[in-house]
């Protein structure tokens, strides 16, 4: 059986002169997995996962089992959880790295040794996160932090050293080329993991292409973190601010996994399960784009019977989500860089597949 798809998000900008009249957001079509995965026992799933979703793997994979434990009302082991933690952030730090090579440093020369030094080392932790393998990702994280030194990442801060091509890029993402309007920001945070849960395995499938939490369409990803964490006041909220959380966000994840990576001082919620009845369970698994669910359901004889998932994407690149309010009544300050802007904009909030960006005045036929 194929799955039929469409791995890419597709927005449409609308201008009125120089302001953003309206924002179009056509959806990616997800794998019909709930289809593809009933009456299929759960383990025969996990080598599957990883082919399905080329992105956040083991945060998908912890996702699942921790959904099929809590389905069967199993207890994990206190180093099962620490080993899973630090499979989900060397994946998370893995993905905020790759975005910078991608985003930012693809055609930055000068870096090229550091950033090739970086991607080695990055390689190396994600082949370490197995429990026995402590010492070596103690040796991995020490010369990882001098190539991101090297890159001018050193402080938790966010802000890279000055003069240096990162520190150049945030610059030029901070120009006003594009000037929002003030907004309602809403962030998802594990305090809201019963309500998704509970519209996940009790709605039909339209709460995992278009979740909506009573109207309320919160953020996920680094930056909802950021501001959620540190009890930021709200202000600026543009790609400068969510490249800076980024940055942050990978000095505080490769510290945490330096002197050991314990359990008792990881993230709040970045692992959470939930019990929902008999052969009902689900998870929250805090990644790199933001907050990942799953939901399963299984017959008497253990096999699946229902598999939901709900992906980050979901809710910044929802219809009435955050970017479209970040991007709704925005005014153009110079046309031919504000396009580039409005892309940086959209590329900042990190969709797990490819977008395109089109733009059309009002008047057009």
């Amino acid at each position: 059986m194929s799955l039929a798809v469409r791995n890419q998000i597709d927005v449409t900008v609308s201008l009125a002169g120089d302001a953003i009249a309206a924002v179009e957001i056509l959806p990616r079509v997800r794998p019909p997995l709930g289809r593809l995965f009933a009456g299929k026992p759960a383990a025969s799933l996990l080598n599957v996962l990883p082919r399905i979703f080329s992105l956040c793997a083991a945060a998908h994979q912890v996702a699942f089992l921790s959904a099929i434990e809590a389905a069967r009302g199993e207890t994990i082991s206190l180093a099962t959880r620490q080993h899973r933690i630090v499979m989900v952030v060397v994946e998370r730090l893995a993905e905020l790295l790759r975005d910078l090579f991608v985003g930012h440093f693809a055609l930055d020369t000068t870096s090229a040794a550091a950033i090739r030094a970086l991607m080695e080392g990055v390689s190396e932790l994600l082949s370490s996160a197995e429990p026995s393998c402590g010492q070596v990702r103690r040796e991995v994280t020490a010369r990882v932090a001098i190539a991101l030194a090297a890159l001018g990442i050193t402080n938790e801060d966010g802000a890279p050293r000055l003069g240096n091509p990162l520190a150049l890029r945030v610059a030029a993402l901070e120009e006003d080329a594009l000037k929002p309007t003030s907004m309602q920001h809403s962030f998802l945070s594990v305090a809201d993991d019963r309500d998704v849960i509970e519209r996940l395995i009790v709605d039909d499938a339209e709460s995992c292409r278009c979740p909506d939490l009573e109207g309320r369409i919160p953020e996920t990803g680094a930056w909802a973190r950021q501001m959620m964490r540190d009890q930021l006041t709200l202000g600026r909220s543009g790609p400068a601010e969510r490249l800076k959380a980024r940055i942050a966000e990978i000095v505080r994840l490769h510290d945490w996994l330096g002197p050991g990576a314990h359990v008792e001082t990881a993230e709040d919620g970045i692992v959470e399960s939930y019990r929902l009845g008999p052969g009902r369970g689900a998870a929250a698994v805090e990644c790199a784009r933001g907050r990942l669910y799953h939901a399963v359901e299984l017959d008497r004889q253990g096999q699946m019977s229902r598999f939901e998932f709900l992906a980050p994407t979901e809710w910044n690149f929802h219809a009435r989500g955050p970017l479209v309010r970040s991007l709704q009544g925005a005014v153009l300050a110079a046309k031919p860089q504000a396009q580039g802007a409005v892309r940086a904009m959209v590329g900042s909030f990190d969709p797990c597949v490819g977008f395109t960006l089109n733009f059309r005045e009002i008047g057009d036929a």
